[in-house]
């Protein structure tokens, strides 16, 4: 069984979990829902190193916030990133899955209104693995379905897939910028570098760039928080870091940016002009 996750539904990369993406497909608020799906997980997203020959326990805290016990089930899936930065979820193994490696405390789950639960799992790549990056989600999913109030009144299924990735050995991305350009982002124009990762695990740009506009207009400037898996190049826009209560400032092009991205402990200079 294959789900693919609409972009619209991720928000950020991070938010492949939080409040329950619905089986059917439809992000529905807390509030709406009569019992059924009401689990929040911590943390959002595992970043680990492992060895091989050597177990690797792990704890992620589910938060059952329902007024009723909340009976769950729990499973390992395979994930894409899809070129939309949507993500298919697959049941099935893939040819490089690394889930036989992965061990599950439990496949379901009783927890009390109110409660938290601390469930672990287990990664234990064979000896003698090489140099690689073990990428899998753990799957919680609700086993009753909550009713959507409104107009319609339908069951939904909940679930939340927490992804984890765990670098064995000297598994390292290595990033580097092909290309600059501006696309259309939700119809406004927006500076993208794309990033090529020629590494054999996941990175992500991080920093600050600085960037002045057609205006005279200066801005501090982050790349988004996507991962760029090996051997994949990916789109990373730049936008304005905007403190809390204030608003995105509209950004004229062309853009001129001048600094240095980051990834680990190396960085990539930037110096260029954005031209729609």
């Amino acid at each position: 069984m294959r789900t693919a996750l609409p972009r619209s539904l991720l928000c950020a990369p991070r938010a492949l979990l939080g409040w329950a993406c619905a089986g059917a497909l439809l992000c529905v608020p807390l509030a709406g829902l009569a019992q059924g799906f009401a689990a929040y997980i911590t943390p959002p997203r595992f970043e680990v190193q492992a060895t091989p020959g050597q177990a690797l326990r792990q704890v992620l805290e589910i938060q059952h916030a329902g007024q009723q016990k909340g009976n769950y089930r729990i499973y390992t899936a395979d994930w894409k990133l899809n070129t939309d930065n949507s993500v298919t979820f697959s049941d099935e193994l893939t040819a490089d899955s690394c889930r036989p490696w992965v061990a599950i405390e439990r496949r379901e789950l009783v927890i009390e209104p109110g409660a938290r639960y601390r469930y672990r799992f287990e990664i234990t790549p064979p000896p003698g693995t090489p140099a690689r990056e073990c990428r899998f989600a753990i799957m919680i999913e609700g086993l009753e379905p909550a009713q959507v109030q409104g107009s319609l009144n339908f069951p939904v299924g909940g679930r939340i897939g927490v992804i984890v990735y765990a670098a064995v050995g000297d598994a390292a991305p290595r990033l580097e910028i092909t290309s600059t350009r501006v696309v259309a982002v939700d119809g406004k124009p927006t500076a993208v570098v794309d990033v090529r990762n020629l590494g054999n695990a996941h990175g992500r740009m991080g920093g600050f760039v600085d960037g002045t506009d057609a205006t005279g207009a200066r801005f501090e400037l982050a790349p988004s928080d996507l991962p760029i898996l090996p051997g994949e190049t990916r789109a990373v826009a730049l936008s304005p870091v905007v403190e809390d209560g204030k608003p995105v400032p509209e950004v004229r092009f062309p853009l001129v940016v001048r600094g240095k991205l980051e990834w680990g402990k190396n960085s990539v200079p930037l110096d260029t002009r954005f031209n729609p």
